[in-house]
């Protein structure tokens, strides 16, 4: 699906898979195996953040919608939401399931690491989700110890809705990186389930959580990130990325874009996702920043990272 082209020699290939919806949800182009169930990962987040809601959690802002549907980069603002998330709820982050990490943000991590600051588990990248996971809990009844388990009744209402969002069964359950259950969809199940949030109607669940991304996209990601940068750029864009190579957008009233690349890396996806943004019509210009990326020799830029034919 992307190539990687050095002074003019093909050096290497990204394959994978990678899928276009139309705004009905139907496959207007297809690349790889988009039937093929796969871990979407963090992208399986925005529609995962309707089951907080359909559960009683009621945010105090669309900035705490907008983190439990993120992978935010641990910089100050992000772990103040999250600790302050779990304080309306009577918790602490001793209640967070996920591991105690250092912030993926270069600058704030350094800033721990010259501070001798131990990883915590508020700095973690998902503990915005698990914050809204417990606040849901907390919220419907719930027990709070065991809510990572699969048969806790707020994961098991999160495999049903990522199944019934997607128009396809929850294939398989794992453990995600952050401890949480982690459900296998093909790529075309998950652009319809994000599809799905952007095209719902005001009010709902699903309209809730799209807008409330749109709107923060820094609380989705971070400073610099590129679900961030692009939301950014494209007016409506709601956009995911996941690890392990996956990635997800949609755009109301004009579709949808999901992929996954074999090899699990990052450098293939914003071109890959970039050409099927256009294939939606989005405005080259506003994909131009991201749609090919630069590889650097020396002291220039000697190549780029591109789209293959297949996608362009």
């Amino acid at each position: 699906m992307v190539e990687v082209w050095r002074s003019g020699f093909f050096e290497s290939a990204h394959r994978g898979s990678l899928v276009v919806l139309d705004a009905d949800g139907a496959v207007t182009h297809a690349v790889g195996a988009v039937d093929v169930p796969t871990l979407p990962r963090s992208s399986n987040k925005p529609v995962q953040a309707t089951t907080y809601l359909d559960a009683g959690w009621v945010p105090r802002s669309t900035q705490e919608l907008a983190i439990a549907a993120g992978s935010h980069s641990g910089e100050p603002g992000h772990v103040e939401l999250a600790l302050a998330m779990l304080a309306a709820a009577g918790l602490g982050p001793d209640d967070l399931g996920c591991p105690a990490a250092l912030p993926s943000d270069e600058r704030e991590r350094a800033t721990w690491l010259v501070e001798g600051r131990a990883p915590a588990r508020e700095a973690m990248n998902c503990s915005g989700k698990h914050a809204a996971m417990l606040s849901a809990c907390v919220a419907a009844g719930w027990p709070t110890q065991g809510y990572l388990d699969r048969a806790h009744p707020l994961q098991q209402a999160i495999e049903a809705r990522l199944g019934e969002a997607g128009g396809e069964p929850v294939s398989a359950v794992v453990v995600d990186g952050c401890g949480a259950p982690q459900h296998a969809l093909s790529v075309t199940a998950l652009a319809r389930g994000v599809l799905s949030l952007v095209q719902a109607e005001p009010g709902t669940a699903g309209r809730s959580v799209a807008d409330a991304v749109r709107a923060h996209p820094w609380l989705v990601a971070g400073t610099g990130k590129d679900d961030t940068l692009l939301m950014g750029a494209v007016p409506g864009l709601l956009m995911k990325g996941g690890a392990d190579g996956v990635h997800v957008a949609a755009l109301p009233g004009v579709g949808a874009v999901a992929l996954k690349l074999d090899d699990g890396g990052d450098r293939g996806r914003m071109p890959a996702l970039c050409a099927g943004l256009a294939r939606l019509g989005v405005d080259a210009e506003l994909l131009a920043p991201f749609a090919v990326t630069p590889v650097s020799g020396g002291d220039g830029v000697v190549g780029e990272v591109r789209p293959s034919a297949a996608l362009v």
